[in-house]
């Protein structure tokens, strides 16, 4: 899935999920060693716990961040 950030410096988060356990998260833009940090901590990873622990997370008073965006994402991929 592909999915389009809102209010942050990255631009889009690219990810997989087989069994609800989620893979190859990947960020366009953003703070590189960050975002490659988010990808590798949540590879693996039950979709409903990332998105337990990311949901949230806000960067210098943006109201949300990459991580919360990458829960968002989940969110969307959840409702479809």
């Amino acid at each position: 899935m592909n999915y389009k950030t809102k209010g942050v410096c990255s631009q889009e988060i690219s990810f997989d999920v087989e069994n609800n356990i989620l893979h190859n998260v990947q960020f366009r833009g953003g703070c590189n060693g960050n975002t490659q940090g988010i990808s590798k901590l949540t590879e693996g990873m039950e979709i409903h716990e990332v998105i337990s622990r990311l949901e949230g997370i806000n960067c210098n008073g943006r109201g949300t961040s990459c991580p919360d965006q990458l829960s968002k994402a989940l969110k969307e991929y959840l409702a479809q």
